[in-house]
């Protein structure tokens, strides 16, 4: 099968480029500079331009494009750039798709647990609607401009991915140092729920979805039990053999952080209802053994 994949050079587009290719699909990747090998589409999402002949007759795309939430401080340039490199470069692809005299029958696009907000212990499947904040107006932005591609017939899949555990993540970079020195903790309260997937069931639930004709509008995509971070930071601590008895305010984050100290601090318990009525079963569900795998050498 003929695979698009834009937002290659991310950390889910290697890893989904490599586990395509070892399953014998032929991958064409997206790429914003000229043209250098066989396997490259260029494309520039902020001048609107692609090559679009070249997409002529692919079966399936996916795109996971976007400037991370967890770079930078959000002032209002960052805030513009996280939108606009989603937003954009979806409706871009889309629209081209839409326009192909053969088209794609399928097109999995990146979203994110931000849809849903700050939502509490609330049990969120796929049927519930947007949340409030600005990751939650742009995941919405975001999937609807893949509408032009559904309008054409094309199956589309909006993934709504959790936080992802992998080795070449920021998160376990990120949180590491602190624990590994026994001064990790909970972030306020720790009560907020953390929808967590392992980096080999994001690969797992994209090539689930494109085999599964059944799997259409959004999708979520993390584990069934999602944990609160007071129990993400045991496990953390568990599986470092330190303690973890401090904690970190709210305050302290949000002086830390800004506007994107939400994404700490919220709580979102996402439920994979479509994933598993489809069949998909996850590989990794248990968060000690997750952290485990994903720190070991």
């Amino acid at each position: 099968m003929k695979v698009v994949v834009g937002g290659s050079s991310g950390l889910i587009g290697v890893a989904l480029v490599r586990r395509l290719q070892s399953d014998g699909h032929d991958v064409l990747r997206l790429v914003r500079h000229a043209r250098t090998a066989p396997d490259e589409v260029e494309w520039d999402p902020v001048r609107g331009s692609i090559d679009a002949e070249a997409l002529e007759g692919v079966i399936a795309v996916v795109h996971l494009g976007g400037a991370s939430i967890a770079a930078q401080r959000w002032d209002v340039v960052y805030k513009q750039t996280i939108r606009d490199s989603r937003v954009n470069s979806t409706r871009l692809l889309s629209e081209t798709l839409a326009g192909l005299q053969s088209k794609p029958s399928v097109f999995l696009c990146a979203s994110a647990l931000g849809f849903y907000g700050d939502r509490k212990d609330e049990i969120i499947t796929e049927n519930m609607p947007q949340g409030r904040g600005f990751l939650a107006d742009v995941s919405a932005e975001w999937e609807a401009a893949t509408a032009p591609a559904s309008d054409a017939g094309i199956r589309v899949c909006n993934m709504r991915i959790g936080v992802v555990l992998s080795k070449d993540g920021d998160l376990p970079r990120r949180m590491l140092a602190p624990f590994k020195m026994g001064l990790g903790g909970k972030l306020g309260n720790g009560n907020q729920y953390m929808s967590w997937v392992h980096i080999d069931d994001v690969l797992g639930g994209f090539m689930h979805a494109l085999d599964r004709p059944s799997l259409e509008g959004p999708v979520n995509l993390s584990v069934p039990n999602a944990v609160t971070n007071r129990e993400f930071t045991r496990a953390l601590a568990r599986a470092v053999k330190r303690p973890a008895m401090f904690r970190v305010p709210k305050l302290a984050l949000r002086i830390a952080m800004g506007e994107a100290a939400q994404f700490a601090t919220g709580s979102t318990r996402m439920y994979p209802l479509k994933l598993s009525q489809s069949g998909y079963q996850f590989q990794w569900e248990d968060i000690y053994l997750a952290l485990r795998d994903i720190l070991s050498d």
